[in-house]
């Protein structure tokens, strides 16, 4: 059994060193660790003291490309280098290098296919209170999108069995977080959460530069996924509620229709009726959508298969 710890990397020349030296040696179940630094074009002496410190696979880009391309960049090399297992960890130390036993064991058990690292939130002294807010309800409104049970969806300390690490496509530029928790239920993975420790980081953060602009990017990013994973229960909302509007409206009209003689109220009609049609428009386009959902389900069946055949 090989498990691949894969770090990605951008400009960590100071916090690299120590999350490196923290790493097991062993791990109960697994015969063989290596490492893997998927370095996000660093100008700094990064990739330099990955070489010294003599981990197993660089893989290097020539720009910065964002987190999510560089997850993934790491994420495939692990996969044609025979990894059973990948563990993703930040190099910035924040997670507890010796919880990679707790992240690995349900998938050497069998119990799931992606498990990620819970922090306890609300003793980081490092996040602030309305940080703190947002993890809370940004991880219970992915949780209801999911439809899993996902602690901490921001947290970057997770493992993939190598099925799921296949079955993987991240859309996203910002981050890969919500994206591979939303997906997997589609996919048909399970996924669990463990309690893990944390480090004090040897940095801020670098998505969360701006609060406001955190906030606008994740939105985004959890209405995209809904749109891309959930089209018809999200087309299906909306058009349900332009048609309440509509009926809402035609009942008003019968009802003045019928106790006012039949005089005036056309307006409640017309309008009325201006919802209806556009509410049924939006119920088929959730249709449509759903149907481009199922071809995407196919060609992906298809990816995972050419994926299996490429990394034997």
């Amino acid at each position: 059994m090989k498990l691949i710890i894969q770090i990605p990397c951008y400009n960590e020349e100071v916090a690299l060193p120590v999350t490196l030296s923290q790493l097991p040696k062993k791990v109960e179940g697994i015969d063989e660790i290596e490492i893997l630094i998927s370095d996000d074009g660093s100008t700094d002496r990064t990739v330099e003291l990955a070489q010294k410190f003599g981990v197993n696979y660089i893989v290097s880009s020539t720009h910065h490309r964002g987190l999510a391309r560089t997850f993934m960049a790491g994420i495939q090399k692990a996969l044609e280098a025979g990894a059973d297992i990948i563990v993703n960890t930040d190099a910035d130390n924040q997670y507890c290098a010796d919880d990679i036993e707790k992240l690995v064991k349900p998938i050497l058990e069998g119990h799931a296919d992606i498990v990620i690292g819970a922090r306890p939130i609300k003793d980081i002294k490092e996040f602030s209170f309305i940080k703190k807010i947002l993890q809370y309800f940004g991880s219970k409104v992915i949780r209801m999108l999911s439809s899993t049970n996902t602690q901490d969806v921001p947290s970057g300390f997770r493992a993939f069995s190598r099925d799921a690490a296949l079955a993987l496509n991240v859309f996203d530029n910002y981050t890969y977080t919500i994206e591979t928790i939303v997906q997997s239920k589609t996919k048909g993975l399970h996924i669990t959460s463990v309690p893990i420790r944390v480090n004090q980081s040897y940095r801020k953060s670098r998505l969360v530069k701006n609060i406001f602009s955190y906030i606008q990017k994740n939105s985004f990013t959890m209405l995209r996924m809904f749109i891309i994973y959930r089209p018809f229960r999200f087309f299906a909302l909306i058009g349900g509620l332009i048609l309440l509007i509509g009926f809402a409206l035609l009942s008003r009209f019968l009802l003045l229709y019928f106790t006012d003689n039949g005089n005036g109220h056309i307006q409640s009609l017309i309008v009325s009726s201006m919802f209806v049609m556009t509410g049924v428009q939006t119920l088929i386009f959730g249709v449509l959508a759903d149907l481009l959902s199922i071809n995407r389900k196919l060609i992906e069946d298809i990816q995972v298969r050419i994926k299996k055949l490429e990394n034997k």
